[in-house]
């Protein structure tokens, strides 16, 4: 029997597109509140849902470990929980219900819930934890079991169901933690290894694991949802994230690692530190990670090389910078080359994240991109249509135009919900064009090629592509919207022309923790 049964709702199968990827990580964000949960004396169970059906698997869970609560705590690190896709929803909602029929009470966590309290509680739940949650459930674990004095209404950073009105309430906000280093490590004991090392050995010949170095991006991208970190940014230090780079390579065995912070090496002098921590304890393991083009300065590069950094994912976005002042990005078009060519120098990968679709973007803007593609020649591209999510500025000004449907079935859906420019075959057409011209681009090294892309974009022959944006160019002219959305471009948003901003970033980092 146990206190406490986590679980999540993403499982691989469910979503074809990672199906093809086959690049299956633990449950990062879950297993740090396994872990805090245990450190502070519950009896702690996992249901691991990535690679076990999420239904019966779930159910046979809970008569295995009876437990007095059950919490369907998302993985807040990964990029398709923060998508809030409507399949992880349902798989939340059965869940919910499935526990309710234990007789358990149901704490729910994740940036779908965040978003949508009032729709868990009503399919069931009798708690939703608010934003970074995890002393948030340590606290209501205590209250709820008996522990503690505490009454859940009184505890930061939960909604609930109000008895007798039925109304739905919401405590004060609780603060973020601000010292990463006092969370244990995360609870991978609790988790299937040898599972996922079998099916990263069978797709890809090595064995790559997940952790995270930081939480939060303190940028004002306009169509970045941040529903649990909200507009910060906390950063262990160099030693804690050496140690267990060093715990996963002798340990468990990996690889190859994914950093899975929305943006690494933030802070002043924090990457070089990495780099002497990793090297004093001999733990280098190849990795990939996300950044930002200004912070891809030439000291920063080299700090990346000793640490054992392989691939960088940039957010391009896009090579209009028309488009990238609409999304208050804050990067100028001039400096990806710059960038591509400095990390190429170094011999680590760069790919580019692009999104197609902003409003404002026209064929002029599209074209802009595309040329921005073949000019640096990334190594690897992901590719999406502009998604608004609640709590964005992007959203607040499409949220009229959207329907019944608000969410992404899966990863692969690329719905365009609000009046774009063109309808949705035009994107799609576009995004396999894309990738097909960056595949048969570096055919000549796909032997080297990281454990990134999707293997569904399979390499074509040069006539083969030629037909390809053969069919973007009969789609533009043909799926055309008369009533697309135009936003104004902000003022204030080109950034400073007198400094590059690979030289300074525009945030006072020094008083960030």
């Amino acid at each position: 029997m146990a206190d406490i049964l986590l679980t999540h709702s993403y499982h691989l199968f469910y979503d074809l597109k990672q199906v093809r990827k086959m690049q299956p990580y633990p449950p990062l964000g879950t297993l740090y509140a396994a872990a805090l949960l245990r450190q502070q004396g519950f009896s702690v169970a996992l249901f691991d849902a990535v690679l076990d059906e999420p239904e019966s698997g779930f159910a046979a869970a809970l008569e295995r470990h009876r437990p007095r609560i059950v919490a369907v705590y998302e993985d807040n690190f990964n990029f398709l929980s923060k998508m809030c896709l409507t399949r992880m929803r349902q798989v939340a909602y059965g869940a919910i219900e499935a526990a309710r029929g234990w007789g358990a009470w149901v704490i729910v966590n994740g940036s779908d819930a965040t978003d949508h309290a009032e729709a868990y509680l009503r399919r069931g739940a009798d708690f939703v934890l608010l934003g970074e949650a995890e002393w948030t459930l340590v606290d209501l674990s205590k209250a709820l079991l008996g522990s503690t004095a505490a009454k859940p209404e009184n505890i930061p950073g939960i909604a609930y169901t109000a008895v007798g009105d039925r109304g739905f309430r919401a405590t004060a906000a609780r603060p973020l933690m601000r010292d990463l280093d006092v969370l244990p490590r995360p609870a991978r004991d609790l988790i299937d290894i040898d599972r996922y090392k079998k099916a990263w050995k069978a797709a890809h010949g090595c064995f790559s694991m997940n952790l995270v170095a930081s939480r939060g991006c303190p940028y004002h991208c306009n169509w970045c949802a941040k529903p649990i970190y909200g507009q910060t940014f906390h950063v262990r230090s160099g030693a804690s994230v050496a140690e267990e780079i060093k715990e996963l390579k002798e340990v468990y065995g990996a690889e190859h690692l994914w950093f899975a912070d929305d943006i690494f090496g933030l802070k002043p002098r924090w990457l070089p530190e990495l780099a002497e921590q990793v090297e004093s304890r001999r733990a280098r393991v190849a990795f990939k990670a996300q950044c930002r083009i200004d912070l891809i300065t030439e000291s920063n590069v080299r700090a990346l090389g000793r640490a054992g950094c392989a691939e960088i994912w940039l957010g391009v976005e896009s090579g209009s910078q028309k488009i990238l002042n609409g999304m208050e990005k804050g990067t100028r078009v001039q400096d990806v080359v710059i960038v591509r060519n400095r990390l190429r120098a170094h011999g680590i990968r760069a790919c580019f994240f692009l999104q197609f679709g902003y409003p404002g973007e026209d064929w002029d803007d599209i074209q802009a991109t595309i040329r921005l593609v073949r000019d640096a020649q990334p190594d690897d591209i992901g590719v999406s249509v502009s998604y608004p999510l609640p709590g964005t500025t992007f959203y607040d000004r499409v949220s009229a135009q959207l329907g019944e449907k608000k969410n992404w079935i899966d990863s692969d859906d690329l719905a365009v919900m609000f009046k774009g420019a063109y309808r949705n075959e035009f994107y799609l057409a576009l995004r396999t064009a894309l990738h097909a011209e960056v595949d048969f681009r570096r055919r000549p090294s796909a032997s080297t090629a990281a454990l990134d892309g999707d293997p569904g974009h399979q390499p074509v022959a040069a006539p083969d592509l030629a037909c390809l944006w053969a069919k973007v160019e009969d789609l533009e002219r043909t799926c055309r919207n008369s009533d697309r959305t135009l936003l104004p471009i902000l003022p204030g948003t080109t950034p400073p022309s007198q400094n590059s901003c690979l030289d300074a970033v525009a945030i006072d980092l020094q008083t960030m923790s």
